[in-house]
């Protein structure tokens, strides 16, 4: 299992801007991508807040709107 979970779902222009900085982080491998509509509970945690990525460690996540800073500082948390 990845320490990250990236909520999304297709079609998500957010979604899409938010991968980038998970790209230009570096962080794409540390990350596993759930499709929110496959679930009902994560349509009524996320569905207004995607994109949202997700500490499974920490327990804690960030909703967009995020930037490339603030996300390495909730990537590099403790």
């Amino acid at each position: 299992m990845t320490k990250f979970a990236f909520y999304t779902t297709e079609g998500c222009h957010l979604c899409e801007q938010a991968w980038e900085l998970v790209i230009a982080l570096g962080l794409a491998s540390e990350m596993t991508r759930i499709e929110i509509i496959h679930d009902e509970a994560d349509i009524a945690r996320y569905g207004i807040r995607i994109p949202v990525i997700r500490d499974c460690e920490a327990e804690k996540d960030i909703g967009w709107p995020f930037d490339v800073t603030e996300l390495a500082n909730f990537i590099n948390q403790d």
